[in-house]
């Protein structure tokens, strides 16, 4: 929250008191807040200290001023934020407020509406590393990125973004490398108190919940010892409204389904001849979601003699997700649809199928991440000129430590006999239009829609997702420095390991143990529901808000926990006839007893372990050029990877159709057989720095490096996985590539930068990457072993996506900012604009092309206007963010054509903040996010492709922040 970061900058910073002091504010330095991330990226490549002279402190001003520094002063190309900054700017996590700086966008999670992760440079999630006082993060998520909601903004002293590489810190990111610094007690000695609490409120959730923060910190022994404990509960709850069509699958139509009717010989596959895209499955829904985090951190420090420096740190938290959903969602198969209207891109726009379920849907999905950072660092100035510093941590991360179900689902419904002849009508573009339903109902009858008295029983899924991560790391260098001139040189472990595995019920088929709709469906099984399930009615109007078109008119909302107990309060099948129980559905009638328990799924079982050594050197040089200051920084990291990958292998032995549901397939596996392969890359990264002061205001920049950004350890899996629960239609297949190499960059920068008056500079940056080694999600169709598809008594085809290092690409793009303050007015702004393109652009026509593009450019531009003065601040900031193609693959993904793609439509977020200074220890604040109530939404190959949209309204915080 925006809170206790502000808290964090008066505390740990002292510019509040510097301004009371009337101008002492020159000790605080813009690399004091952000080390030790200006320690590798500006306080050891300071040019000119005299303009710290100039800087104003108090305040806005006065963050911004020392972020400007960080900047002015860095070799390389570095952008910061300080933490006052952060404190008081209205945002809900470090995504948020790292997106106002140039090239910086944000991806949000949809139901949340949280910034869950950045885009640097159009280059997003795993291309940028996340440092915590300059040490890897673990995260269990399986990928390299971090997911910022799980950051509190409270607890950063200063955040710094390194566009160009660092090789002393890392070369692991072709984006950028984050460092988030936090503060320690030595930063500023004596004692310091903070507290803050506030209340923040969703639109639709409608209730007010807390955030409470408290921060100590004193020295002690003539400042010998040092102590900083900081403790942070925060919870956000948010109501959200979905629509979605879960995938877009390409393949081609039979001529006759542009009709109302088909032959079976029609339908052959070689008589299918005309293209298209179909929706595969449709919805909406209502989700609640209540998230948690809890924050803690203590900080000890020594100083036993002078030039030594022991900091021993533990880094803590824990976010508990819950969300509860309810909605609706009716399943198509291509081959089912008659009456078909293509547009002139092949997007299917309407058409009907006979007999289609529908399914009314509940869920609960849960999870608990607990991530716990220890690490000691040893700092010795043996004497004027050399220093050294030895640094290690461990850190672990844990995906729902407890064994924590982390999804229920239940499906109910009617189909079969009384089911409609449904459509989807597709009238517009996805960034204003939703998908229209017509002649739904039971047998076409509109008013009949949410009948309860027909609704019978589908399906169950439950499951368990469990992942560790550990990381181990340690770190040494030294270094010299005398007349203008530094070298620094050291050498880096990191092992991590990584371990996933997945319980749930498809691998026993207890999902499927009383499909079929139930009675008034027809015959093929399930049992009736009773109507005292379904709790409320919830209405569809102005679902969307700015969407044209009309949904079904109601939500029932149940919950899926009672659909279970239900269910399992039927008896055991095994002692007594149940009617509508699957006794010949792929094993259920034998194995189920009543209880929906889970089974391990042997393919989900990924054991990972990377390890890499790394041997760095970098020298500095300050010298003068014709009487023009000029800093050149050269610096060289070789790094040896070795993993390896562990895991069980199974492939299909016999496909089964469900007796109680004919839509439904059992897929029976091998025994699993144990897996393990090795694989080691060497790469060398050199990168160089030159920035020349043409005059104290104007100075230019060129750098050159080579990054890598390694693959996600959750794609260094050594096997197939074949699921066991699939659809007619619908099977698919993931391929591990445990050999994958790591993406490699060339990457080019050149800048012209003006600080033209003091708290205020214009920037030019042009930048270009040539990337290498792409690693490509390619989706292709294929057998596997031969097994059969009991619908067609054909060998089955599975849709199978398997990553593979492949093509280049080249991303070239140039980033403008602009800091102004008029004066002493108390007004100024912070704007900035980055506009990208790639020779590698998404080609929407070539349906041969198997999910490759540059994924993450867009143009984006963020402003900030704000007011500081007499205790008052108040600050209005817009961001936008142009369509952008965010990833290969959808939710659904069984097309002819590859992994299709998945595009987020253009997004501008207004925010509000203000602030008031009751006392000089009291400070009062509120913040609206979302202003204008924008949604976000994504679609597919075209832009009336609708995938996703999100109505997650706007949020209001009030609250106080106390200093002592």
């Amino acid at each position: 929250m925006a809170s206790a970061s502000s808290l964090v900058a008066l505390a740990l910073c002292g510019a509040a008191n510097a301004a009371e002091r009337g101008g002492e504010a020159a000790i605080v330095t813009a690399t004091a807040l952000a080390a030790p991330a200006a320690d590798q990226a500006a306080s050891e490549r300071t040019s000119d200290p005299s303009v710290v002279e100039e800087v104003i402190v108090t305040g806005l001003r006065g963050s911004l001023q020392r972020n400007l520094d960080i900047k002015r002063t860095s070799a390389g190309v570095v952008d910061a934020i300080s933490a006052e900054d952060i404190g008081k700017f209205p945002d809900s996590n470090v995504a948020a407020s790292l997106q106002r700086l140039p090239g910086v966008s944000i991806q949000r999670s949809g139901a949340r509406g949280e910034p869950q992760g950045i885009t640097v440079r159009g280059f997003g999630g795993d291309f940028n590393e996340t440092l915590y006082d300059g040490r890897r993060i673990s995260t269990a998520t399986g990928g390299r990125s971090v997911d910022f909601s799980t950051v509190g903004a409270d607890f950063v002293g200063g955040l710094s973004v390194l566009k160009t590489p660092d090789v002393t810190l890392s070369s692991s990111s072709i984006g950028a490398t984050v460092n988030v610094a936090f503060p320690k007690p030595f930063d500023h000695p004596g004692r310091r108190m903070a507290f803050t609490a506030s209340g923040s409120v969703q639109d639709d959730a409608g209730k007010f919940v807390p955030t409470v923060g408290a921060l100590f910190s004193d020295t002690f022994a003539d400042n010998k010892f040092g102590v900083l404990v900081d403790a942070m509960y925060t919870r956000h709850d948010t109501q959200t409204n979905r629509v979605y069509i879960s995938g877009w699958p390409g393949g081609y139509y039979a001529p006759c389904q542009l009709t109302a009717t088909c032959t079976p010989a029609q339908l052959a596959s070689s008589n299918k001849t005309v293209l298209g895209w179909f929706e595969q499955q449709a919805g909406a829904s209502q989700i609640y979601t209540k998230d948690e985090r809890i924050d803690g951190r203590i900080a000890l420090q020594w100083a036993p003699t002078d030039g030594v420096t022991v900091t021993l740190d533990d880094n803590y938290s824990e976010q508990k997700i819950r969300s509860d959903n309810f909605g609706y969602g009716i399943w198509f198969n291509q081959e089912g649809l008659r009456n078909v209207k293509l547009d002139q891109n092949g997007t299917t726009v309407d058409f009907s199928q006979a007999g289609s379920q529908t399914d009314f849907t509940a869920g609960t999905d849960r999870s608990v991440l607990r991530t716990n950072q220890t690490g000691l660092n040893v700092q010795w100035d043996a004497s004027e000129n050399l220093k050294f510093e030895v640094d290690g941590s461990y850190a672990k991360s844990w995906l729902n430590p407890g064994g924590e179900i982390s999804s229920d689902g239940a499906d109910v419904g009617y189909g079969f006999g009384i089911g409609p002849s449904l459509g989807i009508s597709i009238g517009g573009d996805s960034k204003n239009t939703l998908p229209v339903l017509h002649s739904y109902g039971p047998n076409g009858d509109a008013t009949r829609w949410a009948d309860t008295s027909v609704m019978g029983s589908h399906v169950v899924v439950r499951q368990a997702q469990e992942n560790t991560d550990v990381v181990k790391q340690l770190r040494f260098a030294g270094s010299w420095e005398q007349d203008g001139f530094k070298i620094k040189a050291g050498g880096s472990y990191l092992e991590d390991h990584y371990q996933f595995q997945q319980s749930n019920t498809f691998v026993n088929n207890f999902w499927q143990a009383y499909p079929g709709y139930g009675p008034a469906s027809g015959p093929n099984g399930g049992v009736m529901v009773p109507a005292s399930l379904f709790t409320e009615r919830v209405s569809t109007k102005n679902f969307i808000p700015g969407f044209d078109g009309a949904l079904p008119p109601y939500l029932l909302k149940f919950d899926a926990h009672a659909y279970q107990q239900f269910l399992t309060g039927l008896g055991n099948p095994q002692t007594k006839n149940i009617p509508g129980f699957n006794y010949g559905g792929g094993g259920v009638g034998t194995q189920f007893t009543g209880a929906f328990d889970l089974a391990l799924d042997n393919g989900s079982i990924r054991d990972i372990t990377e390890k890499t050594w790394a041997l760095f050197v970098r020298a500095n040089f300050d010298v003068d050029v014709a009487g023009m200051p000029f800093h050149f920084n050269a610096g060289l990291r070789e790094e040896n990877t070795h993993v390896t990958s562990n895991g069980f292998g199974q492939v299909p032995t016999a496909i089964t159709r469900s007796t109680g549901d004919p839509t439904l397939l059992t897929v029976t596996l091998s025994q699993p057989q144990a897996v393990s392969t090795k694989s080691n890359y060497s790469y060398l990264l050199p990168s160089v720095d030159m920035k020349l002061e043409l005059t104290e205001s104007i100075h230019l920049r060129l750098d050159a490096s080579r990054t890598l950004t390694r693959p996600g350890l959750n794609l260094l899996t050594p096997v197939a996985s074949v699921g066991t629960g699939q659809r007619v239609g619908a099977l698919t297949a993931s391929g591990g590539s445990p050999a994958l190499k790591p993406y490699l960059a060339d990457n080019f920068d050149a800048a012209v930068e003006w600080y033209y008056k003091p708290n205020s500079y214009a920037a030019v940056n042009f930048f270009v990457k040539d990337v290498s080694n792409f690693i490509v999600g390619g989706t292709t169709r294929q057998t596997i072993n031969g097994v059969i598809d009991p619908t067609t008594g054909q060998p089955a085809i599975f849709s199978v996506t398997q990553q593979v290092n492949g093509p280049e690409a080249t991303v070239r793009g140039v980033e403008l900012a602009w800091q102004h303050v008029f004066g002493d007015s108390g007004f100024g702004f912070n704007a900035n604009a980055t506009l990208v393109d790639t020779n590698r652009p998404y080609d929407r026509k070539d349906i041969s092309q198997s999910g490759f593009a540059i994924t993450g450019l867009a143009d984006s531009a963020n402003l900030v206007a704000f007011y500081d003065k007499n205790g008052l601040e108040a600050r209005v900031a817009v961001n936008y963010r142009k369509e952008y193609l965010r990833a290969f693959g959808q939710n659904q993904n069984t097309g002819a054509f590859g992994s299709e793609p998945t595009f987020e439509n253009p997004n501008l977020q207004i925010d509000f903040s203000t602030s008031y200074a009751l006392t000089k220890q009291i400070n009062l604040f509120f913040e609206a996010l979302n202003l204008t109530n924008e949604v976000q939404s994504t679609h597919g190959r075209f832009d009336n492709q609708l995938l996703d949209v999100f109505a997650y309204g706007r949020r209001y915080t009030a609250g106080a922040r106390f200093r002592f």
